[in-house]
Order: C-alpha cells, then structure tokens, then sequence
C-alpha cells in the first residue's frame, strides 16, 4: 500500500500547493496514515489542520480542497472531510483485493528496494578474544543480525563487520598466565574456557601479591574499560612481567605475536560455532587491532585540523554548549554539553576513541559506507556522541546512527558475571533446545527421535532471539529462563506453530486437488478484508524497521498477523467453503503462510511445515 500512500500524498500537496500558492515549509508529499477507527475508513489525511495554522487559513477549507483532489481516485470509495479538518479515505473492496492478489504474485510479497544505491556498514556483536559469549552478548548479536537481514531485503548493500576486542592490555596478562599455568588437556577440549581461567588465576595472583582480598572472577569477566587506571601503589611483579610482555607484544616480538594470534584464532573458532547455531553471519572481522598502526596518523590528522588539542600531556578535543568540538582558539567553557573527548593519553597510549576514529574513517573511506549503524548497549551512547561530534568536524556527513539497547539483567540483579553468576551463551542454547525437544515429544509423540531434535532445535533458538527481537531494544531486560523458553503468547514458538498449522491446511488443500495460491481474490466479509488490509502493510512494516531500526515493530505485526488470522479461520470455513469462495481463502492462507514465514526469515528464525 506504500506506492498508493505515497500517490495520495502528492495528490494532496499539489492541490494544497495550488490553493496556497506555494507556502515555504508545504512538504512534497502530505502524510497519509492508517486510520485510527473503521469509522473513519481505512486512511487519513491530518496534516491539514498544523498547515492552516501557519497559513491562516480555515483547516476545513485546506481539507476540502484535499479531498476534492482525491475524489474518483481509482483506489478510493469515499473520500469524506471530517471534524475540524481531517481527510478520511475508505478504500475500494476491489482495489484491495486486487493489491492484495499482485502481493501474492510478488516474490518479495511487495517489499520495494528503498535502499538501492546505499551501502550501510552495521557493526554488532563485537565479543572480546578470550573470554566466552555470554547471555550478555546476545542482544547486539540477535538485534544486530536481524537489522542486517532487514536493511538487505529493502535494497540496501549492507556490510556487517565483527569489531572483535583483539588488542589491549589483557594480552600481556594471558601471555604470562599461558606460560606458568596452561593446563594442554583443558585448552585443547575448550581453549577459550582455559584462557578464562588462566586470565582469573592471574587476576587472583595480581591480588594475593598485592595483600588484597578480592573475587578474581568478578573482575575477570567484566568487560575491561580502556586506559583503566592501574591500582594505587607499586605494581606486583606478576603485573610488570605482563607490563614487560605486553611490550614485547606491541613491538612484534615473533614469539608474543604467535601466542597472540593463537588466542584470536581459537577465539574466534569458538565464536563461530555459536554464530553457526543463530545463523548469524559477517562479511569482516576487522577488531581493534587492525587500526594500531593508523593510531599516531589519526591523533596527527586531529591536531592538524585543530580538533584536538594538548590537555595536561593528553590530546584531547574539546566541546561547546551544543555539543560541537570547540575550536582550538577557544579556551572550554565550564557550560559544555559533552566532557572532554580523550584521542591521546598522557603516556602517548592511544584508547577506544582513537580506534573509533580510525574505524569510522576506514568504513566511510574504503568501504564506501553511505549509513554506519554501532549496536552496542546503552552504557556507550556518550561515547558515540563525543565520536559522532568528532566526526562530523572531520567533515563526514553521512548517516552515523548508534543503535543503543538496554542493559540485559538477572532476575537478582546486574550481570554480575561472576562465577555462578552468568549463564554462557552456549549453556543458554543448549538448554533452549532441550526444553523444547522435551515439548516437542510431548505435543508429537508421534515424531521420531530426529524429528523431536530438529523440531527442539528450530524451536528452541527461535524461542531464544524473539525473546530479544520481540522487546523495545531501548528496554531493560530481566533474563528468566520461563521468559526466555516461553512456547505461548507473542513468541517465536507460537508464530512457528501458526504457521505449521496454515501448512498443514494447505497440504490438505493441494491433496484434495486445489491448485493453491491462485491470485483471484474476493473479500466476501469484513473479516477477509481486514486480513488482506494487514496483508498489505507488511511492505510498510519491514521499511520501518529499517528505518527506525527497532526489530519489535515487526514482532508486533507477525503477532498481530498470526491471531488475525486465527480469527478469520475460526469463523470462514476454507477447505469446505464453495469452489470459488475456496480459491480465494486459499489464497489468502497462501499469502499469510508467505508473509509469516518472510517475516520470521528476517528476523533469523527458522520455521517448519511440521510440527
């Protein structure tokens, strides 16, 4: 319905444009949205009513001129003004059947290519190297996956790059763990399981040698802040042997950087078979090391533009009241909408900022990006801020989107990720999917013992990412296992058996000799016709989610799809309905079964014809 919005809307522009003469502000193309109550039809033009004012002009005059430029449009009955200076249009049934027949037609079930010509670079997921995924790294995983799939299937040329955290202090710590302390056995069975706990054993030893009583798995696990001040005090011996090794590493020492690249690479191995599992897949691993030697070209380039500034030893960009880098003539101001953006420390390290920059050059730059979307948690949003700001002064106008969501939490709290504390990705798959095979011979006993495991596989990892996709990603998130396996209400296993159960009529149907899926479509009664009005606006549904890049949107349509359909089944007889009113249903069922399976598709959830 998307190309008929859009032609009503200019239709209602030009006819305001020709009555107003043109007023600076009138849009190209009036909003026409989905009404709010049958009552008022099926679409609405509001705008009429803000335009008057600033026209001053009676509303009703501006909504009557609308409407008598949309009077005998081929797709409209009635077109009516209404209130204070609303436009209601009421849709012909024809035309709604004939739409909703060429959606069915359409293999990409009318989804237009909005994105052609763009290319986005969408970063998600990003883990550290030696440490597990846990239930914390899912959220930007599963929403960042199912951005991808979206952005894809409106026509954009997306690339989706895993900026794994691959560089950094704790190398020097696992280098001198590895040495003392690596168990081979345990490494080859889990080697990232043993480089967790070499990294808390060497954590407890930093702690024994300094007299402090400390919970070495809490520390370990949490996600390490860059440029973290040491603690105060002489540092312990253990600690300056990784300080010495850590050199060694950044200054290429053949035998550090061998270890160093054996981690990343079992790391990622690691990271892959879960990747496998969600279907979650990426075009670049380019992690934060792939930028050290651009590092001292970035904070030189900062300088040279007068972006950054010498702070106290540090180079450091500076902002204004608005939130722009302040020039470097001007000295800061105590009013500043952002703090100080640290690109240099004071001992000439470099830190997250400078590798943001770099990445962000390399992904406008050599990438070509036209849109770069960073889904991480809601903790970074000063930090984009501070680098969108910086960017923008380096002169990059494309679209830079910081794709925030909310802090995952255990019914008791923080993840706190201490030992017992945190449930690992791969716990939380394998456990999905035994619950759900245990469901799976329950409701099918009939099912042999592959079919429960494949059935327990498809439904359980759905049941996993729509738990996720099916929230507002700027929401808090209290994991409980019920919550996260639920098989009833608005989740992925509800969504899955409607769309078993629509096969299964369809099976039916073909086994009695219906040619399924025949585009003549009649909507004999206000229920069909609502099906086929919400048929339509999955197209709108999918660009919005591009658009906003809020997953839930579609969740909340599929869901709303399936029990409008469940409905409509409930009261219109399908396969014993008269020949021609058959067809029809069956092809409305054809085109829900499509649309639910589409959808679930882009969201990265697997559905089956049985279950």
């Amino acid at each position: 319905m998307l190309d008929l919005t859009s032609d009503l809307g200019q239709r209602a522009a030009r006819a305001l444009a020709s009555l107003l003469g043109s007023p600076e502000g009138l849009p190209a193309e009036m909003a026409v949205v989905r009404a709010g109550k049958p009552e008022f039809g099926d679409l609405q033009i509001n705008g009429c009513l803000p335009l008057a004012k600033q026209a001053k002009r009676p509303p009703r005059e501006l909504a009557t001129a609308v409407a008598q430029a949309l009077e005998g449009h081929p797709a409209l009955a009635k077109v009516e003004v209404a209130g204070p200076g609303f436009v209601n249009l009421h849709l012909r049934d024809e035309w709604v059947a004939a739409a909703t027949a060429r959606q069915l037609a359409d293999g990409r079930l009318g989804l237009r290519d909005v994105g052609r010509g763009q290319r986005v670079v969408i970063d998600y997921s990003s883990p550290n190297v030696a440490k597990p995924m846990h239930i914390g790294h899912i959220r930007s995983t599963i929403v960042g996956s199912a951005l991808h799939r979206v952005l894809a299937a409106v026509g954009y040329d997306v690339i989706a790059d895993n900026h794994i955290g691959d560089w950094g202090t704790q190398f020097g710590k696992l280098i001198v763990a590895y040495r003392r302390w690596l168990d081979p056995a345990a490494y080859a069975a889990d080697p990232v399981g043993e480089l967790l706990r070499l990294y808390v054993k060497f954590v407890a030893e930093e702690k024994r040698e300094r007299g402090e009583m400390v919970d070495a798995h809490a520390h370990a696990h949490e996600e390490e802040a860059e440029g973290e001040e040491e603690a105060q005090g002489p540092a312990p011996p253990i600690l300056e042997e990784a300080r010495r090794e850590l050199v060694k590493l950044q200054a290429g020492d053949s035998e550090n950087r061998a270890l160093w690249r054996k981690f990343i690479a079992d790391s990622r191995h690691a990271f892959q078979e879960i990747y496998d599992r969600l279907g979650v897949r990426f075009d670049y691993w380019l992690g934060e090391s792939t930028y050290n030697d651009l590092l001292p070209t970035v904070v030189a380039e900062l300088g040279r533009r007068g972006i950054a500034r010498d702070s106290r030893g540090a180079q450091v960009a500076f902002f204004d009241e608005q939130g722009e880098v302040l020039p470097r003539e001007r000295e800061p101001v105590e009013e500043a909408k952002l703090p100080p953006f640290i690109v240099q420390k004071s001992d000439g390290g470099f830190n997250y900022a400078t590798t943001d920059i770099a990445t962000m050059s390399l992904r406008v730059g050599l990438l070509g990006a036209s849109r770069i979307l960073i889904v991480t948690d809601e903790r970074q949003q000063l930090h984009f801020r501070q680098l969108f700001a910086v960017a923008r002064r380096m002169g990059v106008t494309i679209a830079l989107e910081h794709v925030w969501f909310g802090l995952m939490r255990m019914a008791d709290g923080t993840i706190k990720t201490r030992e017992g504390n945190v449930i690992h990705l791969r716990e939380l798959l394998d456990e999905a999917e035994r619950r759900a095979t245990i469901a799976a011979g329950e409701h099918g006993p009939e099912l042999s013992e592959a079919e429960r495991r494949e059935v327990g596989r498809v439904v359980g990892i759905g049941a996993v990412k729509y738990n996720d996709l099916s929230k507002d990603r700027q929401t808090l998130v209290t994991f409980t296992w019920d919550k996260a396996l639920a098989l009833q209400g608005n989740t992925a296993p509800y969504l899955q058996y409607a769309y078993a159960r629509i096969r299964s009529i369809l099976r039916k149907a073909a086994e009695g000799g219906e040619i399924v899926g025949a585009q003549t479509i009649s909507l004999g009664t206000p229920v069909e016709r609502e099906l086929a009005k919400r048929l339509l606006g999955y197209p709108e549904t999918v660009e919005q989610v591009a658009r906003t890049c809020r997953p839930h949107v579609l969740c909340d349509y599929l869901f709303e799809l399936a029990g409008a359909f469940s409905g409509f089944y409930a009261d219109h007889p399908v396969l014993k309905a008269e020949p021609a009113v058959r067809a029809s249903r069956l092809a409305l069922t054809e085109l829900v079964a499509r649309v639910l399976r589409d959808g679930l598709r882009l969201l990265g959830i697997e559905v089956l014809d049985r279950m």
